[in-house]
């Protein structure tokens, strides 16, 4: 017997829904402090052993592996029930998906970039600085794995599995669409409210387009994109540029 709600309980207890209690703490923390929130610096993707490039090689592996297991963890309950199938995360079509991907994320990558810009001028954003990795041959292949990992365990969790589960568990169409945009931004507060708005946006439109294609396949590509642009991106380009 199914019960959907425990299970998206579960899930997000050991992924996204725990990101986002630290999100909370997180932003609380920066809010707190006697710095003004625009001159705060959010790391992200940092070494953990710079001196020693295998055992940092080590950690980062780890840190793409084992957030993954949320992720294979909805899928085998997606499997158990006969779900899998029905969200569309296959390499059924890979190239088109792909496609659609590089399509979608253009069309919010652009916008987010001004997004948050704007939110750190007015003060509601930190710095965020998405690459923090020592120089090694392998850290612009850990940065593309990491950017994959994120866009498999997000999308299959906060739209793949959390539709299907809500849906199942009685919930309207307009309340799994916004609470799964609000669960998004709600674990990317620790960056900022800039951050959160942006993500509610890109949920609110990851959403819509699952609802319409009922495929989770060009959301992980297209949030792998944005993800491998913005590491990658700020990697080559921030010692050139100084309003990253």
């Amino acid at each position: 017997m199914i019960r959907p709600g425990r299970e998206v309980l579960l899930v997000l207890g050991v992924s996204l829904g725990q990101s986002a209690v630290y999100s909370l703490l997180s932003i609380a923390e920066k809010l707190t402090r006697a710095v003004p929130l625009n001159q705060q610096t959010t790391q992200i993707n940092t070494s953990v052993t710079p001196d020693r490039p295998w055992l940092d090689l080590s950690y980062q592996l780890a840190g793409i592996v084992f957030p993954l297991v949320p992720a294979l963890l909805a899928l085998y309950l997606l499997r158990l029930s006969g779900d899998r199938e029905r969200i569309g995360f296959d390499l059924s079509r890979p190239w088109r998906d792909v496609g659609w991907g590089f399509v979608i994320a253009a069309g919010i990558g652009i916008p987010g970039i001004g997004l948050y810009l704007a939110a750190r001028a007015a003060g509601l954003n930190t710095i965020v600085q998405p690459a923090n990795l020592a120089e090694n041959w392998w850290t612009v292949p850990v940065l593309i794995g990491l950017a994959i990992m994120n866009g498999v365990l997000e999308e299959v969790i906060i739209v793949g599995f959390w539709f299907t589960r809500m849906r199942q568990a009685g919930w309207g169409v307009p309340a799994v669409l916004i609470v799964s945009a609000l669960i998004r931004g709600s674990y990317h507060l620790y960056q900022g409210f800039g951050g959160f708005v942006g993500n509610v946006a890109m949920g609110l439109i990851f959403g819509w387009i699952y609802l319409r294609t009922k495929r989770v396949g060009p959301l992980v590509a297209a949030h792998a994109i944005l993800d491998i642009a913005a590491f990658v991106g700020y990697a080559l380009l921030a010692p050139y540029l100084t309003w990253l």
